[in-house]
């Protein structure tokens, strides 16, 4: 089926904040009639959403579904221009990066940071993970002693550990976390083109300003080892350094953040599967893998492009259009995980793409898969009592097409 033989009632659906609220609904009702289809944006920008697991994971290999962030961008342009739709002007500063990008530039800038993750590594870390969670516990102990009966666990626990973690693998200061915190909502939003733009543009300047202290001031850190790699031109080249700091650090925290956040509320909405963790901390590698599962941290994969038609399931999308693979809906799809709206951390969770498949699988991910399990065992331990501090009906998710993420998780430790 050709993309002018979709069905009548296939009408183009719009991403805004009533289908971000609660995408499951959607997208099961997607994955039954319509698994592949052209919706936009909420600012107007056309796509193609793809829904089922099977063709998101092959869309996620298929190299004629590019990435290069130049082209996305003269796409985009051309979209624009056709449909009357706004996107942002995001500069190169912080788009040059490996996640934007294909082979062979893709493969050159990821090698310089994949040693920084592998398991090996990322296990050094879990004593400093383990002590900052321990501290940061502390601290919401600390506030629930003094009769605080509502605590913001995003902003207490799940942003502040996973910011302190990834700028102390850095080597950079968090003096401007919560300025960095307010940039990265704006750029992974996608709701407000000029507030992205000045985002980008206000993150790009700190961290041009960063690098230019690290150089004067080198240690042993992650970031010292880029600059140093910067200063190979067939390494590092023009805005690359910017934009490797600038993706390490957005996704070395959106994605933890969402994770214990997401995963916190996943428990305390199912009463039984937070017993079996109360009661066998040693589970919460477990947990975690449902948690990415059942409502991971990014709901749709970075935007790729068409060099080509392609066929997804049975529709063909012509040249130069835009796609979205989404992570969320293939983790809930049926056909590969039986009972698949249903928090079950014994499931086998084997296969899920909460951080995507292929060569641009998250580099992150063992980082984040600690931190999570860290997060979880010891929040239960340290408060096995712990319960929503407001009616569920109240939580609200930020309004974002790349991130699944809570606006706010108030608690009430116990």
């Amino acid at each position: 089926m050709t993309a002018s033989q979709q069905c009548p009632h296939t009408a183009p659906s719009v991403l805004d904040d009533e289908f971000l609220q609660d995408p499951y609904v959607h997208y099961a009702r997607m994955r039954e009639n319509d698994p592949t289809r052209r919706v936009k944006t909420v600012t107007g920008m056309p796509v193609w959403l793809v829904t089922r697991y099977a063709d998101a994971k092959a869309a996620l290999t298929d190299q004629r579904l590019r990435k290069d962030y130049r082209e996305i961008r003269r796409v985009m342009d051309n979209k624009a221009a056709e449909e009357g739709a706004e996107h942002p002007d995001i500069g190169d500063a912080v788009q040059a990066h490996m996640l934007n990008m294909d082979p062979p530039d893709h493969t050159r800038l990821r090698k310089l940071v994949v040693k920084a993750f592998t398991a090996r590594r990322v296990e050094a870390l879990r004593p400093r993970v383990e002590e900052i969670t321990r501290e940061l516990l502390d601290d919401m102990a600390a506030r629930a002693a003094e009769g605080e009966t509502e605590i913001d666990l995003l902003d207490a626990f799940a942003f502040p550990l996973p910011i302190r973690v990834i700028c102390e693998l850095l080597g950079v200061p968090e003096d401007r976390r919560d300025d960095f915190r307010t940039w990265s909502n704006n750029v992974v939003s996608g709701k407000d083109p000029r507030a992205a733009e000045h985002a980008a543009a206000a993150m790009a300047e700190y961290l041009l300003e960063l690098i230019e202290t690290k150089r004067t001031h080198p240690g042993e850190d992650l970031l010292t080892g880029l600059i140093e790699s910067s200063e190979d031109s067939d390494r590092l080249q023009g805005n690359e350094l910017v934009a490797m700091v600038f993706l390490l650090l957005v996704a070395g925290h959106e994605t933890t953040v969402n994770l214990i956040g997401n995963g916190t509320l996943a428990l305390l909405d199912s009463p039984d599967q937070h017993e079996k963790l109360r009661t066998e901390p040693e589970r919460a590698a477990k947990v975690v893998e449902e948690a990415l599962r059942f409502d991971g941290p990014v709901n749709l994969a970075t935007l790729r492009f068409t060099s080509e038609p392609v066929t997804v399931g049975e529709v063909e999308i012509p040249e130069g259009e835009l796609v979205l693979v989404s992570l969320a809906s293939a983790n809930r799809d049926e056909d590969r995980f039986p009972d698949a709206q249903r928090f079950d951390q014994d499931r086998a969770t084997g296969g899920h793409l909460a951080f995507g498949h292929g060569i641009h699988f998250c580099v992150g991910a063992p980082l984040a898969r600690l931190e999570g399990e860290i997060a979880l065992r010891q929040l239960s331990e340290r408060f096995p009592n712990m319960t929503l501090a407001v009616p569920r009906e109240e939580l609200r998710y930020r309004f974002s097409t790349l991130m699944r993420g809570l606006e706010r998780l108030p608690v009430t430790p116990a």
